[in-house]
């Protein structure tokens, strides 16, 4: 009615209804992004009458829920990577996006919405899972642009700040409030002064974690999983400490530079009374050693180095042989050591990676019968080892003798080894570990930012008291000294008589149903922005949005059960060619996210898998990551630096701003990308084997229903009928592919 009564001012009349096809289609690319199906066209085509209910449903569809979250994530800048220097990705993002599409998809009233995403931390919970979700919510303020890498942590924080306030103001506000940083706004009524009483709200509020390159908050999210990996983490503790108890006190090599053996019983023998063949190198650079040094062999000529002791045992009897050597992470895990005894010859392999205990330089290779005069002989080689051998030294300890505090040492040994085998048991059984996510916390000190003297770091003036701008009503709620003020800020930008949040968000929700928005500047109602074409309507949308309980979807559907909206699109008359005056449903081109979800629709490969990380590879950056999912592209992982072809030549939303309306280019590589890119082939060859399926007679009709969601013309049909007998592959890829490539596919009409 409101449209009605300017049209009628103007002499001019509302278009005819559109077609029930073209109305169906435009309703589920509004609704979900995606096409409708060629049963969902014949039973609506067989009762238009049903077009409410149709609505309904796609209202309750998982496919809603996704399609309109990608409309937030657009204002909320949302990325998977940080932008700025090497462009750091964020492994947890995607929780983000998973709440918000759960918010969606529960209608979550969207006075909620902002709370949940300004102050969800603060917000009292009745359940983990609401706690959980609270939390993450306020990752809406850590997904910004952020170089970590800048080495002036001051300005990296003041930065920081900047662009949470401007993300603030554009996205719940539509205003600009970035531009006073520096001074007062040259045409809006926001102050310098404005800006840093609300630096103070975000400098209270934790987002950053120190280092050479900086980071990001994160927390611990809650429920049994985490209840279980905190139990299990604490058995693992009490076991460590229990293990380190029972070693507490054993030498170590490492303990002193030069081993003293002096006074210990039995037969020990260095290094230089071994035989050596080969080339040996002799060092002092590990401490632990014997005497007056180890030999190692350099880690080369594996094979041809060997050390050789041919000790005199003083009486026969049974020895513990012993070998010392000092350990380190170069050394080999390998090394063999062949012992002759009476009982033969045995060879057994030491891992000189872990310290040896006997003595602070010696390990046990097991106790053997020896005897005088006989050929007792122990050999270190180095053949097939895996890196550096030591040769330190060789003891031979009667059996029986336990040198003084060797004892304790090994009864704790024993105990100890139990102890690790246990620990190693329940490490490798260990449940799943709790997710993280990007979380903001309230600083412990709350501060009041100073003025900053043309918004430089160091340029200093008084503290600014924290407090919601002053340019508009309601008054700012006082800010206690000890809170941040995120909370009340939300609340200020709530409020029933502030006079932009409820227009700014209708007027967004409008744009995405009709093209562009009664004031088309979406992201800027200031000065600097475009006038509403009817101001009452968009008054009288915000009142009904408030009293409607905040909710999305009722106004979505208030608005697509319009006759504004179920209007045919038609060539605007002369008198209002940019057509503000909405005499006829406006021409728009499907979006770069709908556009690649139709293709996957009509090639039958869409994966409608729901939530959780997408990304195939988690590394530390985001450059040149390979694209492959055939998810949805919600779930697409969406980088700063790495961009699937489709989204940046079909104008998708830069993640570095708010983005309240994307634009609509039209430039000669869209028309090319469509017709030469390897995947919209590949879609067009699945799809064309998805239409040979069908039987010859209703080939052509399915493929145009599947693409464009009516039947074939008739100059069309004089075209293509000779394909309805072709059973050739190729033939029909061509088809589909010029279907998929055509004008009526990329446009809603």
């Amino acid at each position: 009615r409101f449209l009605l009564a300017m049209l009628e001012r103007e002499g001019l009349q509302p278009a005819p209804p559109a077609s029930s096809a073209t109305l169906l289609r435009r309703v589920s690319f509004d609704l979900t992004g995606l096409p409708p199906t060629p049963a969902a066209l014949d039973a609506f085509e067989r009762d238009p009458s049903s077009y409410a209910e149709v609505v309904e449903g796609l209202l309750a569809s998982t496919a809603f829920a996704e399609r309109w979250a990608g409309h937030w994530l657009d204002v909320a800048r949302f990325a998977e990577s940080s932008g700025g220097g090497r462009s750091l990705m964020f492994p947890d993002a995607w929780r983000y996006r998973d709440y918000v599409i759960d918010a969606v998809d529960r209608d979550v009233p969207f006075d909620r919405f902002v709370l949940e995403q300004l102050a969800g931390d603060l917000l009292p919970a009745g359940t983990d899972a609401e706690r959980n979700r609270n939390r993450i919510a306020t990752g809406f303020l850590l997904l910004g642009p952020t170089n970590y890498e800048q080495q002036d942590k001051e300005l990296l924080r003041l930065d920081v700040i900047d662009e949470q306030i401007d993300t603030v103001g554009r996205a719940f506000l539509g205003q600009t409030f970035g531009c006073a940083r520096c001074h007062d706004h040259k045409f809006d009524p926001v102050t310098a002064e404005d800006y840093y009483a609300l630096a103070g709200i975000f400098a209270s509020t934790n987002v950053l974690t120190p280092g050479n390159v900086s980071g990001w908050t994160t927390a611990e999210l809650e429920g049994p999983v985490a209840e279980r990996w905190r139990a299990h983490q604490a058995q693992v503790e009490g076991l460590e400490a229990e293990l380190a108890r029972l070693v507490q006190g054993t030498p170590k090599a490492q303990s002193t530079k030069v081993i003293d053996t002096t006074g210990l019983p039995g037969l020990i023998l260095d290094d230089g009374a071994a035989t050596l063949i080969g080339e040996w190198l002799h060092s002092t650079s590990v401490a632990g050693y014997l005497d007056a040094g180890y030999l190692h062999d350099k880690d080369l000529a594996k094979g041809e180095n060997s050390a050789t002791w041919t000790p005199n045992v003083p009486a026969a009897g049974r020895y513990d042989v012993r070998l010392a050597y000092t350990p380190g992470s170069n050394r080999a895990t390998n090394v063999p050591v062949t012992i002759e005894h009476l009982g033969g010859r045995e060879t057994l392999r030491v891992d000189q990676r872990q310290p040896p205990r006997l003595a602070g330089a010696f390990v046990s290779l097991g106790t053997f019968d020896l005897a005088p005069g006989m050929e007792t002989v122990v050999t270190v080689a180095t053949t097939g080892t895996n890196g550096h051998v030591i040769v330190d030294g060789l003891w031979l300890l009667p059996a029986g003798e336990v040198p003084e505090g060797e004892q304790a040492l090994l009864e704790n040994s024993v105990e100890a080894e139990a102890v690790r085998v246990k620990l190693e048991e329940l490490k490798q059984g260990a449940p799943p570990a709790p997710g993280q996510a990007m979380v903001a916390a309230e600083r412990a000190d709350p501060i009041d930012e100073p003025y900053h003297f043309r918004g430089a770091a160091r340029d200093l003036g008084d503290p600014v008291p924290r407090r919601a701008p002053g340019f508009c009503a309601p008054a700012s709620p006082a800010i206690a000294a000890d809170v941040s003020g995120r909370f009340e800020l939300a609340q200020w930008i709530l409020d029933p008589s502030n006079p932009l949040t409820a227009r700014v968000r209708v007027n967004r929700i409008w744009s995405r149903l009709f093209g562009t928005g009664l004031v088309r500047t979406a992201d800027n109602f200031g000065a600097m922005g475009e006038r509403p074409s009817h101001p009452e309507l968009l008054d009288w949308l915000a009142q009904r949005h408030l009293r409607g309980g905040w909710s999305t979807k009722a106004l979505v559907r208030d608005l697509v059960l319009s006759r504004a909206y179920r209007m045919a699109v038609q060539t605007p008359p002369q008198q209002d060619p940019d057509n503000r005056l909405l005499s006829v449903y406006p021409l728009r081109r499907l979006d770069a996210d709908a556009l690649r979800d139709a293709m996957l629709c009509v090639s039958d490969e869409l994966d409608r898998r729901r939530g959780g990380s997408s990304i195939t590879k988690v590394t530390q950056y985001d450059y040149n990551y390979a694209h492959s999912t055939l998810r949805r592209s919600v779930y697409v992982p969406r980088f700063r630096n790495s961009v699937l072809d489709v989204f940046a030549e079909f104008d998708g939303p830069n993640p570095n701003m708010v983005t309240g309306r994307r634009g609509e280019s039209q430039v000669p590589t869209q028309a090319l990308l469509l017709m030469n890119s390897p995947w919209v082939r590949a879609r067009a060859e699945a799809a064309a084997r998805r239409v040979l399926e069908q039987p010859r007679a209703a080939r052509l009709e399915h493929a145009f229903e599947l693409v464009l969601s009516r039947g074939p013309l008739k100059s069309e049909r004089g075209i293509l009928d000779a394909l309805q007998a072709c059973d050739d592959l190729e033939e029909w890829t061509r088809t589909l592919h010029a279907l998929l490539a055509s004008i009526d596919f990329r446009y809603l009409q």
